[in-house]
């Protein structure tokens, strides 16, 4: 009880400006979901939070009917806004397991009926989409092309360029499920590699180096936890751009970042859900970008 109460203390000390909160793949119900749901009381005991955002794969495995009424369940008991982007586990792949278990892919069909389903759980007119909070552009981007585990169909990329060119002047962060190229350590088999990087690598690439507003990407997929070293640190950068990367919410103990937007700058922040701890250590401040 004491740590949960010194730790609703920093939270109200610590903030400044909107406080976003970020949640790294939900896998709902997937491992401990009691815990999960101790998460979602101790943001709304927050009362600084002004939003929360799930970075994809909200779906444990498949994106069943069943998966995603028991992820509707699971979101209905937080009182905070809620804003969501896809994952692979949210659309990708067939219902029916192969041999071992094995995850297949979906038909096309099945995948679009996946992604209208996601849209109609949360309510939402398109998969990607952005708003205006304070004197930042916050867009959300998600997965919605399944030539990679995290890919961003040519419509989307279109629209995402085109929002990106009538803000010119706005402080811009980006909400994706996959991390940018390289701004990890090669610390497993997956980082780094063309299923576990925001794609299509080389338009996007394009895109930010001519859009120096761009300046945080928010990612998920890669369940990254504090503990890599990698997690915060210079290898973030990709051109002008941080990489904020976070864990998921399977494991045994769970993390949350959350971002300060002040007015020249964003603080990040580590939240240990288990131990009711702010994570000091981690703390990074990162200056809105002069263009």
């Amino acid at each position: 009880m004491i740590h949960y109460l010194l730790g609703l203390f920093l939270a109200l000390e610590l903030y400044a400006g909107t406080h976003i909160v970020l949640l790294g793949d939900p896998h709902i119900p997937g491992k401990d979901i009691a815990h999960k749901e101790e998460v979602l009381e101790t943001l709304n005991q927050w009362e600084t939070v002004d939003m929360v955002v799930a970075l994809g794969d909200v779906c444990s495995k498949t994106g069943s009917k069943e998966e995603y009424a028991l992820v509707k369940s699971y979101f209905s008991k937080l009182k905070k806004p809620l804003f969501v982007i896809t994952g692979n586990h949210d659309f990708i792949y067939d219902d029916m397991l192969g041999d071992n278990e094995k995850l297949r892919h979906a038909s096309l069909e099945e995948q679009n009926e996946k992604l209208r389903r996601f849209r109609e759980t949360f309510h939402l007119e398109t998969l990607y989409y952005s708003l205006q909070k304070e004197n930042y552009l916050l867009i959300f981007l998600s997965a919605d092309d399944a030539s990679h585990l995290a890919q961003i169909s040519q419509k989307q990329l279109e629209w995402f360029e085109a929002t990106l060119l009538e803000h010119k002047n706005m402080p811009t962060i980006v909400f994706f499920h996959a991390p940018l190229d390289n701004t990890l350590e090669t610390y497993n088999r997956w980082a780094n590699t063309p299923n576990f990087i925001a794609q299509p690598k080389t338009q996007l690439h394009h895109i930010i180096r001519h859009n120096p507003q761009l300046f945080l990407w928010v990612s998920g997929h890669t369940h990254t936890s504090p503990k890599e070293p990698s997690f915060a640190s210079t290898i973030n950068r990709y051109e002008q751009v941080t990489n904020i990367h976070n864990s998921d919410m399977n494991k045994e103990t769970i993390w949350s970042n959350s971002l300060f937007l002040e007015e020249s700058l964003v603080r990040i922040q580590t939240y240990n859900h288990r131990t009711k701890e702010w994570q000091k250590e981690l703390e990074r401040t990162i200056a809105i970008p002069k263009f």
